[in-house]
């Protein structure tokens, strides 16, 4: 706006315009006067955070001493080799008959050169004397006719790529200069396509038992697939997570996993996308509140705020703890942690982050403390932000996905990766059972 502008102006315009003015002022110098977002304080992720210094140690003190620890050998060597003594290292003399003990016993280990293991199938064939036709040999039911690589080969190729993270370029040079073998980014990427049918279908059945469960737990974070941003779920239960790709972070996502079923509780934080699918109650994720209440007190609210924090880590606590407790106890518990509650409620705030904060618990103070007499329920969702690191992680490697099928086929590999880890079945073995076709095992009772 120019001079001539403000110059066809009326008082009352000039007036109105001074005063909007006047109020953005303020309310840029009120975002100013708020403390800055922190991992502790708020979602961000603790690599965004400013890390302490570290103190330097003091001289002249002793550094406290720990236990020797020697790499424990290895319960099934592949050979063991016997070193005898043919003469005494003192006086020379001839000790090759003498009985000799073990003394000391140490591995060495070493890998043997690697090389691919090529098998040459010729089929052989003729003409029929009986006939006059001609036949062909069948091709052996272990290495059929098609890609040459075998389900070890396979196994290992999708490990690399989406649990180390390893782009298919790099894939390509580790397989050249580690194995020597040459296998171009193409034929890996036809490998991890051949790969989606058999891990759609592993995938399926986690969903079928999640889908049966009375408690589930769910997160998202952000994707990227053909430059466009998405989002990747996680829901979960004990032994079994699955995961989902999709461009929307719209409640219909869970819905359309869910389908028909409705758990008894949820677990996850308060974003709506994630409410109201549950029959009988939604915990709400402590530790998100706890950093919300953590940054209501650092922005300068001292009436509802550091109480409402005490109280949630007292909570927290508890819950570490509530195995040892009996069902009568954590009845009492649930009572104290109410009443407080109902105390803290009544007290004014001294800000308006504090008063946000105690309006948006007034009205969600059913789904605090459920887990004190629920022993099923968690008081964090946690579980869900560990299940999403390595996604997290994966996304900052590669940057993303190219295609829609690339983020659906990470989704159901990370389902079986994470699913194993949880039921203690190393990760290529998972990937092993899922090629062929196989579920993965219980953990035993």
């Amino acid at each position: 706006m120019n001079r001539a502008d403000l110059e066809s102006l009326s008082k009352e315009q000039l007036i109105e315009l001074v005063l909007n003015m006047a109020q953005q002022v303020a309310d840029l110098k009120a975002r100013l006067e708020l403390p800055a977002k922190t991992p502790e304080n708020s979602s961000l992720p603790p690599s965004q955070g400013r890390k302490p210094a570290v103190e330097r140690k003091r001289k002249g003190r002793r550094r406290k001493g720990r236990p020797g620890v020697a790499r424990a050998l290895d319960p099934n060597p592949t050979t063991v080799r016997e070193v005898h003594v043919d003469c005494c290292p003192h006086c020379r003399g001839d000790v090759a008959a003498v009985a000799q003990a073990p003394c000391a016993s140490y591995d060495h280990i070493e890998i043997p050169p690697i090389r691919p293991e090529v098998t040459r199938v010729t089929l052989m064939g003729g003409t029929c004397p009986h006939c006059a036709r001609a036949f062909k040999a069948a091709a052996p039911a272990d290495m059929a006719p098609g890609s040459p690589f075998g389900p070890n080969l396979r196994a290992l190729a999708l490990h690399l790529r989406f649990s180390q993270g390893i782009g298919f370029d790099r894939l390509e040079g580790v397989f050249r200069d580690v194995f020597g073998l040459a296998i171009s980014q193409g034929a890996l990427v036809n490998l991890a396509r051949a790969a989606a049918a058999p891990f759609a279908a592993q995938a399926a059945r986690l969903a079928d038992r999640l889908r049966s469960s009375p408690v589930l737990a769910s997160d998202e974070t952000g994707l990227r697939v053909g430059g466009k941003n998405g989002w990747f779920w996680v829901v979960h239960h004990a032994d079994t997570a699955v995961f989902r790709a999709d461009p929307s972070r719209a409640k219909r996502v869970l819905e359309g996993f869910l389908g028909e079923h409705r758990p008894a509780f949820w677990i996850s934080d308060r974003y709506g996308g994630q409410k109201g699918l549950a029959k009988s109650g939604h915990q709400f994720c402590l530790a998100h509140l706890i950093r919300d209440a953590q940054y209501a007190a650092d922005a300068g609210d001292t009436g509802f705020a550091p109480g409402f924090l005490a109280l949630l880590k007292r909570a927290c606590r508890l819950g570490r703890v509530r195995d040892r407790l009996s069902d009568d106890q954590l009845d009492a518990c649930h009572r104290k942690f109410v009443k407080k509650l109902s105390e803290l409620l009544q007290r004014p705030p001294t800000h308006a982050k504090g008063a946000k904060l105690q309006k948006a618990m007034a009205r969600g103070r059913g789904n605090l403390f459920l887990f004190v007499t629920n022993r099923a329920l968690e008081p964090t969702n946690n579980g869900s932000e560990r299940a999403l690191r390595p996604c997290v992680t994966f996304r900052k490697i590669t940057g993303g996905f190219r295609t829609a099928w690339g983020a659906e086929l990470y989704a159901d590999i990370r389902s079986v990766l994470e699913t194993a880890r949880r039921r203690a079945i190393p990760p290529l073995q998972a990937i092993h059972l899922t090629l062929d076709t196989r579920p993965l095992p219980l953990p035993s009772a």
